[in-house]
């Protein structure tokens, strides 16, 4: 059994008014009560997606000690590559079955976030010039995106004017891209592509992945896999979110499964919004604060990259 998630329409956010308070509204609905939602007319250019999916595929066949050269375990893996098997899923043992490549935003090197270190900086394959100029484009798109998205949320919670805009500026928020690759022989027990979690951040927004395989655990606690409309971009809620709203809109858990065969593998490239490092996750409706700094790298020690 297949599972059809809401679909919104982006230009209804754009339109503004009326559309625009119904959008917040389907939008918010959707969240609260079944965790994803799709959302069409994303606006990102023509073309982008299918360009990040080559270069995403042709960075994960470069050989593994040229991509290893850009891994950052110092800085809990925040920018540059992964390599296959380190990171696992929080309380989860078995090793999740993907390599990937950390991307963020670009800030002046005197600036405080870099200067503290809380911002890192990307690490792009001089192997590879198109990675870097393409994911770069990515991440702007998708963030311009997801902080609309954050806007209309606002309005559905009925919270302040620019309450999220403050939490996220110069936020440090990551295109992660993923690829899953196919599996020779017999994997370790109970590993799958993705174990099932909860996003750590405020909201992720994912483009269509170039294999099925995503699954949510819906709130009456069954696994169904995801299918929506091509060319869509999917929305969920983090952990991050979870906090803030009290629990009204929560961490929705999710995994990818492994294919019954070979698939010649998958690619994703979510993008995950995150708050400024130096902020405070304050819950609205009262109850304790807590550091974005501490409750991100609390996260990265329980999934095993920091």
């Amino acid at each position: 059994m297949s599972f059809s998630i809401p679909v919104v329409d982006y230009r209804d956010s754009l339109a503004g008014g009326e559309r625009r308070a119904a959008f917040a509204k389907a939008l918010g609905e959707a969240l609260e009560s079944i965790g994803f939602v799709a959302v069409t007319h994303h606006g990102l250019r023509d073309g982008l997606l299918a360009e990040a999916y080559q270069v995403s595929q042709d960075v994960f066949a470069l050989p593994d000690a040229v991509k290893q050269q850009y891994e950052t375990p110092e800085d809990g893996r925040q920018r540059g590559y992964t390599s296959f098997g380190v990171e696992h899923a929080k309380d989860t043992a078995a090793p999740d079955l993907k390599e990937f490549w950390h991307v963020g935003r670009t800030l002046p090197a005197d600036h405080e976030l870099v200067q503290s270190g809380d911002v890192p900086a990307n690490q792009f394959p001089s192997e590879l010039p198109a990675f870097g100029a393409t994911m770069s484009e990515l991440f702007a798109a998708q963030e311009r995106f997801a902080n609309r998205l954050l806007e209309d949320l606002g309005d559905y919670l009925e919270l302040p004017p620019g309450t999220f805009a403050d939490l996220i500026e110069n936020g440090n928020s990551v295109l992660r891209v993923i690829h899953y690759p196919d599996q020779e022989g017999e994997v370790p027990a109970g590993a799958v592509r993705a174990a099932q979690h909860e996003d750590i951040n405020l909201i992720t927004v994912l483009p269509a992945s170039t294999r099925p395989g995503l699954q949510i655990l819906t709130r009456d606690g069954e696994w169904l896999p995801v299918t929506t409309p091509p060319d869509v971009m999917i929305c969920d809620t983090g952990d991050m979110m979870q906090l803030i709203t009290g629990g009204r809109l929560p961490a929705t858990t999710h995994r990818v499964v492994n294919p019954e065969g070979a698939d010649g593998g998958r690619l994703s490239m979510p993008f995950f919004l995150h708050p400024n490092p130096h902020r405070m996750l304050t819950p609205f409706w009262g109850g304790e604060a807590v550091s974005v700094k501490d409750f991100f790298f609390e996260r990265l020690r329980d999934i095993g990259v920091a």
